[in-house]
């Protein structure tokens, strides 16, 4: 039997994955599995919350530009003329090419089709041979633009012209986060994303799962940082983030196999901040995994109901990267981290595997993934407020 997704019994039944932890259960599998569920997700979250695209530090100068996909959609980033940073579709008004790919410096973008010509901005300023068609007029057909904000070095950008600002509504995250200071935090440019075949909402709850940590990676790697020292902070109502805290058994703990910072630390951290590591969420897209010496931020691109692609970038504290052996020392941190990754991969992979399968369950929650309840909770809200909107274009007989 065909469960069918879009009926108030599907979205009500969701309330109980918001509830106490002590009693709430898993989403529905259908969320992970269902390509329709996932055109959905667009409009429920993607169409209007804030989606990470990179570190501002990418475009120190006019012209740079870097392009990324969200949703499928091609996106241009970059620096304009006045030295605003500016987000737009990379998507030719003309016939559909794409202006640009990559990342670089330009003056302009070309679209190598047939040369319709953006400035900086968007504006086309250049249309050859378009002096017959009736009525065209260069100014309206600009590259579409998105919002743009910038949160702790962080670019972020909107599809919805109208949206709330993304920082007032972070304060609880920010605070765990201010010590390291990370608008000041430096790294390279990460690689190209690397593509997945399941759930982004598989990848996102692992990548703050506390639970698994001393089952999956059990070992010299992540011993240090045990399950039972999670801790989850209560988030406000409309908190744009969440995040776990995971007190570690010395200071200064770091994923190498000497379980310590071998790089400079953060300069304004605590003891308290020494003696923890902080997991924080932004969902849909961002990620940061944070020790006293590195931060890995990974940022998440949906693509469907099973697929997305993931990049992975590091930062450090300002001046680390000029001290003496830094490639080596980061070489010797991030094999450690990509060999835990490895471990949390295959797992998501089987997971996608297993949420499709008839048997799939809505699974209890154990305390020590409370940061699954943080994430459910930010998801139904936004589910069940759009399904409120939606149904009411859905055919009675649809609705069931």
């Amino acid at each position: 039997m065909i469960k069918k997704v879009f009926t108030e019994d599907f979205f009500t039944s969701m309330a109980s994955s918001i509830s106490n932890i002590s009693q709430a259960e898993s989403l529905p599998p259908e969320c992970y599995t269902d390509p329709s569920f996932f055109e959905f997700e667009k409009e429920a979250l993607f169409n209007h919350e804030w989606l990470c695209v990179g570190r501002e530090s990418l475009l120190p100068n006019i012209g740079d530009y870097f392009t990324v996909t969200h949703i499928n959609e091609p996106l241009i980033i970059c620096r304009d003329k006045s030295k605003e940073i500016k987000a737009m579709s990379a998507v030719c008004q003309h016939r559909g090419m794409l202006v640009a790919e990559g990342h670089g410096n330009a003056k302009m973008f070309l679209c190598p089709y047939h040369n319709w010509c953006y400035q900086l901005d968007g504006k086309l300023t250049g249309a050859p041979a378009m002096n017959k068609t009736c009525e065209f007029k260069r100014e309206e057909h600009p590259l579409p633009q998105l919002k743009v904000e910038i949160w702790e070095g962080f670019i972020f950008v909107n599809f919805d012209l109208n949206a709330a600002p993304l920082a007032p509504r972070l304060p609880e995250v920010s605070k765990y986060l201010a010590n390291y200071e990370l608008e000041k935090a430096e790294g390279p440019r990460p690689d190209a994303p690397e593509s997945y075949n399941w759930n982004w909402k598989v990848m996102m709850e692992n990548n703050n799962d506390g639970y698994h940590a001393t089952k999956l990676h059990k070992g010299p790697l992540h011993d240090f940082i045990p399950s039972e020292k999670s801790e989850f902070p209560t988030m406000s109502d409309n908190e744009a983030g969440y995040v776990r805290l995971n007190g570690t058994d010395h200071a200064d703990a770091a994923f190498n196999p000497l379980q310590k910072a071998i790089l400079p630390i953060f300069p304004n951290l605590t003891d308290e901040d020494r003696n923890r590591a902080v997991f924080a969420n932004l969902p849909p897209t961002l990620s940061l995994v944070i020790t006293a010496d590195m931060i890995i931020y990974l940022i998440l691109h949906a693509e469907s109901a099973d697929s997305h692609s993931m990049t992975i970038g590091y930062l450090v504290a300002p001046g680390a990267m000029k001290t003496p052996l830094f490639q080596d020392k980061i070489d010797f941190n991030m094999k450690a981290a990509m060999e835990i990754t490895e471990q949390d991969l295959h797992v998501d992979r089987l997971v996608q595997v297993g949420l499709n399968s008839r048997f799939a369950p809505r699974g209890r929650y154990s305390w020590q993934e409370e940061a699954q309840l943080l994430l459910n909770q930010w998801l139904v809200e936004r589910y069940q407020s759009t399904w409120q909107e939606a149904k009411q274009s859905i055919p009675v007989k649809q609705q069931g």
